[in-house]
């Protein structure tokens, strides 16, 4: 079996790619021209450089393949070119799906997000059965996710044959960029976290989370979706696990809301705006993070199989790779 991988160089995709090679599949990496591919550096797989919003490119990379895996999105929590999120992750995902239906591709995974999955934010559990609105989602990015996932499902009902995963939080290696999740870790790690906020999230080990991906592409149903996760913590429940496994104490100052709020609108104006760099607190990731995000994966558990692998083992894995590949500073402990 030949598939191909829409965003293989990223964090969820060279996961992805590492799991599918595993089993012996053939793997096509969509990436863009000119990306950091270093995540597949030495990998036998077939790269393919194109662009979402290029039609005839999505075309050409997926012929011949009998599964796709649209990984790829414009993942970021503050940007100067909203379009550019839209253009990537909505227009670009129904490219990819109308192209997929006309070359017959047999199956389809799109990846989701936890974000699109309505949540009250107060600590209850929530299931895959609630959707975000997306005129509620906070930021560019958790819209963007919103409005793509709406028109796969609508797709799917026209007969594309796509199963839908939604992630939760992953943490774990090949994290490049590295993603915001993963910066929490560098910026503690490097002593860059004074305080935290309140706030609850789903931890998944990103190697489940790929390895959710292929049994969705076994087992999932078309029209469904299935949040990947695994563990539901608050955000200083997390901070004191990583404290104990790194040997760096967490923060033990609760910043208020309203407070981080005026420091993420600050950091957005001066670096943001006056800087034309990205901000290191953007508004749109305190928004999220003033709920508790919690879920339950049972479904993803019973009917896939999805592994899960203990949160202690995955902060483990996560530091140790942060640390081998040069992004924490080795004389802090």
């Amino acid at each position: 079996m030949k598939a191909m991988v829409t965003g293989a160089n990223g964090f969820i995709g060279a996961n992805l790619v590492l799991t599918l090679l595993r089993e012996n599949i053939e793997v096509r990496a969509f990436v863009r021209e000119h990306s950091d591919t270093r995540a597949l550096d030495g990998l036998d797989v077939e790269m393919v450089r194109g662009d979402l919003r290029d039609s005839a490119s999505v075309r050409t990379a997926v012929r011949g393949c009998a599964a796709l895996f649209h990984t790829a999105a414009l993942y970021t929590l503050w940007t100067r070119t909203p379009e550019e999120v839209y253009a990537t992750n909505v227009a670009g995902t129904e490219t990819v799906m109308k192209a997929a239906l006309e070359q017959g591709v047999e199956k389809i995974v799109y990846t989701s997000s936890e974000s699109t999955v309505a949540c009250a934010g107060d600590g209850t559990v929530a299931t895959e059965t609630g959707y975000t609105d997306p005129d509620r989602a906070p930021g560019d990015y958790k819209r963007s996710k919103c409005l793509a996932e709406q028109l796969v499902l609508k797709l799917c009902q026209a007969g594309l044959p796509a199963v839908i995963v939604n992630p939760t939080t992953p943490l774990g290696p090949h994290d490049y960029k590295p993603t915001p999740t993963g910066r929490i870790v560098v910026d503690f790690l490097n002593g860059r976290m004074p305080a935290y906020v309140e706030a609850g999230f789903n931890f998944v080990d990103v190697e489940d989370v790929a390895t959710g991906h292929l049994l969705a592409l076994k087992k999932g149903t078309p029209g469904q979706r299935y949040l990947l996760g695994n563990r539901n913590m608050t955000f200083k429940e997390m901070l004191e696990l990583l404290g104990q496994i790194s040997g760096r104490k967490p923060p033990r100052w609760r910043m208020p809301l309203k407070v981080a709020l005026v420091a993420a609108y600050t950091d957005e104006f001066v670096r943001g705006k006056l800087l034309g760099r990205e901000p290191r607190i953007p508004v749109a990731g305190v928004k999220a993070a003033g709920k508790r995000r919690f879920f339950d994966c049972a479904k993803a558990k019973r009917e896939l199989g999805l592994p899960q692998t203990p949160i202690p083992r995955t902060l483990e894995k996560a530091v140790d790779w942060f640390r081998t590949h040069g992004y924490v500073n080795q004389t802090i402990r």
